[in-house]
């Protein structure tokens, strides 16, 4: 619609240009007085003309006192005759008129003679080009529908660069693509010992871990061109174009190799196929069946590399997976302590911080973190400290970045009323108190009743270290500190609220996955209860096989509800033995609404585990418990 508005608008543009030229070569002038021929006879007659021009029919009149007439004559007959033979002008008369006879201007033959021909046929002609160029349009573009849409980053393209040393971290991931642009920039080292180049590589790894980052600094490390493109960019609704679009993607490859194709979200077109609900998915099939001929089929002469990335591969067809496709699949993990660390220190670029900014201590505090949140965290630091018209980002920014990012920012509009404050700092003091007093659950960091996100209130937990194996131990621990603030509830008020929703269900979850998932019942043994099936529909898991009987899921019901009464008993022992600290947490809520880990320790010093006391070297994994 813009389009057809500019061309209308491209038209009157032309039609106002015509029509100002036609104005501007118009020789009528409109100052003159039209008189008859026998007034002119009269004028001529008593000596008033002081000029006539004649051109063709048009005759111009000067009078001596200054004065402009026209009139027009009979049409292949002299000004002079007319006079003379039709009004009796005197001869003598006629001659002291001054007759001038001028011929046509070259703009009153243009104006009467050629353009009259010339502007239809301009005009013409260019509505016909309009029309060819819009045929031609249409044509260029239905005959680039099945190409692919991949961009070629050139080895000359400097901007936006990214090298392995903007990565932190992932040092094995890094090693293995930094092998991949070996092979491309010295294929004879490997050549000589019989070696044959990757033909895929395909990056695993949850959402945020940089996995495109990383593709993007195999680009800037490589001295090849880079040809990247997203899954989803292959797929149309018309069958064939998606395949279509893989043949073109390599044939510009193979003109380009030794060249590497970079290809995220493969997902989009990789799923398995004949799965799903519903039947298959033609185009999807068919652009999966290009790309597996493509990377390993009857011509594999090829020096193109292709890496993919999704954080899906439980959903991919074997047949993309097999060696000779994607021969090395390489895991993006979350980072690590040394590796937040390090991410935060490439994130603080361009970003002034003040003194005493420890990201050591910021790193400590974000286990779970991926590089995503990490770049999130400190765009969320730089930011709360421009709204505090600082010119620097501080420790304190940064440590309240990590609550936004995790809960969500304060909701301090969100105002409890005397007795919900009351309530829920008994509730967040039930969680520290337990927490606290269990020898296997996380250290408190922290504790708020201020509103953040969807959370009236969070206990904020620490771990000693970064943990991979957690034990039954820590599980159960975890479930007695869920269940401590619906605890202090029941015992110190007599009465329950919802605020303890969200505890309950984490519990329930927990205690269900100690029984199906973890075989950790004493009763039920070693087992796992439960297979869950991929239908690739929505991306979605929406089938679970019930593999035991009705008898084993009544004893997996006892079991959980067990673990939880277990639990929940653990809970009440712990508020009722240490019924004074529980007052003290609480209390100290109410007056200050946050109580951070050093205060903490004040008032529960006497029974807090000595492995559990504050250390500037403790690792930190967040947690909270919302109320």
């Amino acid at each position: 619609m813009n389009k057809y508005f500019r061309n209308l608008f491209i038209i009157l543009a032309i039609f106002l240009v015509v029509s100002g030229i036609f104005m501007m070569f118009d020789t009528n002038d409109t100052t003159a007085n039209p008189v008859t021929m026998g007034k002119l006879a009269d004028e001529v007659n008593t000596d008033q003309v002081s000029k006539i021009e004649v051109a063709g029919n048009d005759i111009a009149i000067f009078l001596k006192d200054g004065t402009k007439q026209t009139t027009t004559k009979e049409q292949e007959v002299a000004l002079s005759d007319t006079l003379r033979n039709t009004y009796g002008v005197d001869v003598a008369k006629i001659k002291d008129a001054n007759i001038e006879l001028k011929g046509a201007s070259s703009s009153s033959i243009l104006i009467s003679t050629v353009l009259p021909f010339l502007i239809p046929f301009l005009l013409i002609a260019g509505f016909i080009w309009f029309l060819m160029r819009q045929v031609s349009g249409s044509n260029s573009r239905a005959m680039s529908f099945g190409q692919s849409g991949a961009k070629l980053m050139q080895e000359s393209d400097r901007r936006k660069r990214v090298t392995f040393a903007d990565v932190a971290g992932i040092k094995e991931a890094k090693e293995e693509l930094k092998e991949v642009v070996e092979f491309l920039r010295f294929p004879q080292k490997f050549f000589s010992l019989g070696a044959k180049i990757p033909r895929g590589v395909l990056l695993l790894g949850p959402p945020g871990v940089g996995k495109t980052l990383v593709a993007r600094a195999v680009a800037g490390e490589a001295n090849v061109p880079f040809f990247h493109i997203s899954g989803s960019e292959f797929v149309e609704m018309f069958v064939g174009v998606g395949a279509s679009r893989v043949r073109d993607l390599f044939k510009k490859a193979k003109r380009n190799s030794p060249c590497i194709v970079f290809i995220d979200e493969i997902d989009a077109v990789g799923r398995q196929r004949g799965a799903g609900l519903g039947g298959s998915h033609d185009e999807r099939e068919q652009t999966l069946n290009q790309i597996l001929v493509e990377m390993d089929g009857f011509e594999n002469e090829t020096n193109v590399i292709v890496v993919a990335a999704t954080n899906r591969p439980d959903v991919l067809d074997p047949a993309l997976l097999r060696p000779g496709r994607f021969d090395r699949q390489v895991i993006l993990d979350q980072p690590d302590i040394n590796d937040r660390e390090a991410i935060l220190k490439i994130h603080v670029q361009g970003k002034p911080l003040a003194t005493g900014v420890n990201l050591r201590a910021v790193a400590e505090r974000t286990p779970g973190f991926s590089g995503a949140d990490l770049a999130n965290l400190m765009n969320e630091g730089a930011i709360l400290a421009a709204r505090r018209n600082l010119k620097q980002v501080g420790q304190m920014e940064l440590l309240e970045a990590i609550e936004k990012v995790m809960m969500g920012p304060e909701r301090k509009s969100h105002l409890l009323s005397k007795k919900e404050k009351e309530i829920a700092a008994w509730h967040e003091a039930g969680h520290a108190l337990v927490a606290t007093v269990m020898p296997h659950a996380d250290p408190v960091h922290k504790i708020s009743i201020v509103s953040r996100g969807r959370a009236a209130g969070y206990t904020m937990k620490l771990p000693m270290e970064d943990k991979n194996l957690h034990s039954k131990s820590e599980f159960l621990a975890d479930l007695a500190v869920s269940l401590g603030g619906y605890a202090t509830e029941k015992l110190i008020f007599n009465e329950l609220t919802t605020g303890a929703s969200n505890d309950l269900k984490v519990a329930t979850n927990l205690a269900r996955k100690l029984v199906t998932t973890y075989g950790m019942s004493e009763t039920l043994g070693p087992m796992t209860f439960g297979e869950t099936h991929d239908m690739i529909f929505l991306g979605r898991e929406i089938a679970e096989q019930k593999n035991y009987s009705e008898k084993v899921a009544a004893k997996i019901d006892e079991e959980v509800a067990g673990f939880i009464e277990r639990a929940y008993r653990t809970a009440t022992d712990v508020i009722k033995k240490y019924r004074k600290h529980l007052s003290l947490i609480a209390n100290e809520l109410i007056e200050k609404e946050t109580v951070e880990r050093d205060d903490f320790e004040i008032l529960v010093a006497d029974i807090i585990p000595k492995d559990k006391l504050n250390k500037n070297s403790a690792a930190g994994q967040l947690s909270s418990v919302p109320a």
